[in-house]
């Protein structure tokens, strides 16, 4: 049972009466005991089955003293880079390093390190010659075989060999750790842990390898990109529990790096049993005095209902980490976990959210998967849905009604997103009335990404009439609702396939419906996902077929300048873009061009000069702007359109 937070320190430990813990859990990250995050689920769960486990969270790198605060720990060492990648946590798709880190006390920059598994790993062995290691978490989890390192531009090792550990819990990990747990109990030595699902591991003899596909070898990698798209597609249709095939990555005769199939989906009894262990959903408390961990107030209200996504976004790291069957929580463990959040002192009646990777999907996408796992090679959504997709809201409705009507909670919201192809598929209509009704705040954000059909093609995204549809949808049921609510689309600039006519294409969408967009998402070559892919080799490796990437600072400035065309600090971005993609006609005073020439700018700012309104003023009385051009105005001279008038034309 609990005894309260685990220990973090010596006298943590002392005080619970252990000499020694079995795993000492080494985060990149703050702890915090709420199921949100992946160290606070393991740790639980490994405590659940009777193993003491003490945390060390954001050691101090340049110190082997750091990880001692346990000394030795009976089984081993526990890594994980924290719940982001360390490179993503701490630097912009430009390559610039952000300013805060939200998993850190006071959202504090500079407490983990670059490339945190790797740097752990390398740590405790400085310390710890013969301990065993085991990485765990999305960053190991996503550098597990060899992989292109956007930060680096260059492809790396997997992960386990460059930070010096036995062994990668890959996945979600609950499955694995325990398996991995009793097996060093037992007293198997963890270099004879090859078999585990779920694990990556270091094979020294290939005749031990067993029914593995053999990938190329890490210099093949290196050598031609065509082999590493054709590696990476067999990891990427490889990552089913049911029918993936063990894979080994060659780096010499004598060392080849195995992937065992991953580990089976939890049913909903074993969701239940992981949501329900004793968090005490909260930060620890020695973090208070710096402001506690800003990353908390995100998820502090908010209800996981599952996990796994069979969108197939490219761009999206998801099928390699949790998969795409999805698994859920049942109606009564996430009713009292609602309940559990009402009694919170600060609880003011808001449930944020009520999701996962995608909030809509509440089973797996067709009643096949269980038994046999997912197709292969064809996706559940793209280009079309399936024929076999099993599309209905009516689980998610029930548990929505169930979370309204509990005592104290005055609003249900969705945030986590939506797939609005999936909703569309769904006939009953029930679920867009109901979210319409209930579970909007005024504004629905939803990820269309792009208008470009061939971007979205490569996205693995519906064309864009089948957002169209869902936009009409949308604004019928609120008119017939009575409810003035509108959708904030999200959008990307620069992924593969999109050329500066694409990126037009997306400005003079946004130009039709009146928005600027504060913020663009540039692509983020993040590891391990197809459009990462594509944007290291210039490869779809689905097709083989040669991508354009915009690989330039200046090219990918000027395809997010587009978007924000309004912005008169990006004139000369969206000026010199509109000219190389040969579309000058949308330089100009029509009501369809994006801004005016450079010289009727000028004329207007001398206009606006202090001053010149009072020298104008006899000589312009009277006359008035036309529509045409007030609406191609910069938008320095006039206020801003407000989000709320994002698709109200539609």
């Amino acid at each position: 049972m609990s005894q309260g937070f685990l220990p973090v320190s010596r006298a943590d430990m002392e005080e619970r009466g252990w000499d020694q813990v079995d795993f000492a859990y080494v985060i990149g990250d703050a702890y915090v005991d709420h199921p949100s995050f992946g160290h606070a689920i393991i740790s639980r769960l490994l405590e659940a089955r009777g193993y003491r486990v003490g945390i060390i969270s954001q050691p101090d790198w340049r110190n082997p003293k750091s990880i001692a605060v346990f000394g030795k720990p009976r089984l081993g060492f526990l890594v994980s880079a924290g719940n982001m990648d360390s490179m993503v946590n701490h630097y912009s798709v430009s390559k610039k390093r952000r300013k805060s880190d939200a998993y850190t006390p006071g959202g504090e920059m500079g407490k983990r390190p670059d490339y945190a598994c790797v740097v752990y790993g390398n740590l405790i062995r400085q310390t710890y010659k013969d301990t065993a290691v085991i990485l765990g978490g999305i960053e190991a989890s996503l550098r597990r075989m060899a992989h292109y390192d956007y930060w680096s531009d260059r492809i790396k090792r997997s992960v386990l060999l460059d930070s010096g550990a036995d062994i990668i819990s890959y996945g979600m990990g609950e499955r694995s750790v325990i398996e991995i747990a009793e097996a060093l109990e037992a007293g198997i030595p963890v270099e004879e842990l090859t078999y585990i699902d779920g694990t990556v591991v270091k094979v020294k003899d290939k005749e031990r390898i067993g029914d593995a596909e053999f990938l190329p070898s890490f210099e093949e990698l290196k050598a031609d990109k065509k082999n590493y798209a054709k590696s990476f597609y067999t990891q990427y249709v490889n990552t089913d529990a049911f029918n993936g095939k063990r894979l080994a990555e060659p780096y010499s005769d004598h060392l080849y790096v195995v992937q065992n199939p991953p580990s089976k989906p939890l049913s909903v009894t074993e969701m239940d049993d992981v949501y329900d262990l004793p968090y005490m959903r909260a930060y620890h408390p020695s973090y208070e005095e710096k402001g506690g961990i800003p990353a908390v107030s995100e998820i502090r209200f908010s209800l996981i209902s599952n996990r796994g996504c069979f969108g197939g976004c490219s761009f999206c790291a998801l099928t390699f980490h949790q998969g795409r069957i999805v698994q859920v929580r049942s109606h009564e463990s996430l009713i009292k976990e609602a309940k559990l959040i009402t009694e919170e002192t600060d609880f003011k009646g808001y449930i944020h959210d009520v999701g996962g990777p995608t909030a809509n999907f509440r089973h797996p996408s067709c009643g096949k998967q269980t038994e046999h796992g997912v197709c292969r090679n064809r996706q559940c959504l793209w280009p079309k849905p399936c024929k076999n997709l099993d599309a209905d809201h009516s689980d998610y409705v029930r548990l929505l009604k169930k979370l309204r009507d509990i005592s104290g909670v005055k609003k249900v919201f969705i945030r986590s997103g939506i797939r609005f192809d999936y909703l569309l598929a769904d006939q009953k209509n029930d679920f867009l009335r109901e979210l319409c009704e209930h579970h909007v705040s005024g504004q629905l954000k939803v990820a269309p990404e792009h208008v470009s059909d061939q971007v979205l093609s490569l996205m693995g995204k519906p064309e864009n009439s089948v957002y169209e549809e869902f936009i009409r949808q949308y604004k019928r049921m609120n008119e017939r609702l009575g409810k003035k609510q509108y959708v904030v689309p999200y959008l990307m600039s620069s992924h593969p396939g999109s050329t500066l006519k694409e990126a037009v294409e997306l400005a003079e969408y946004c130009r039709d419906l009146g928005y600027m967009p504060e913020q663009v998402q540039d692509f983020y070559p993040t590891p391990s996902t197809l459009s990462t892919c594509m944007y290291y080799t210039g490869l779809d490796p689905r097709s083989m077929k040669p991508v354009y990437v915009p690989k330039s600072p200046h090219e990918k400035a000027m395809q997010r300048a587009l978007i924000q065309y309004r912005n008169p600090k990006l004139y000369d971005l969206v000026e010199e873009a509109l000219k190389k993609a040969g579309r000058t006609d949308l330089i100009g005073y029509g009501q369809k061009c994006l801004i005016r020439p450079r010289q009727g700018r000028e004329q207007e700012s001398t206009k606006n000069r202090p001053g010149a309104a009072e020298r104008r003023a006899g000589k312009s009385k009277g006359r008035s702007e036309s529509g045409a051009h007030r609406q191609n105005r910069p938008v320095s001279g006039k206020k801003k359109k407000t989000i709320r008038n994002v698709h109200k034309k539609k």
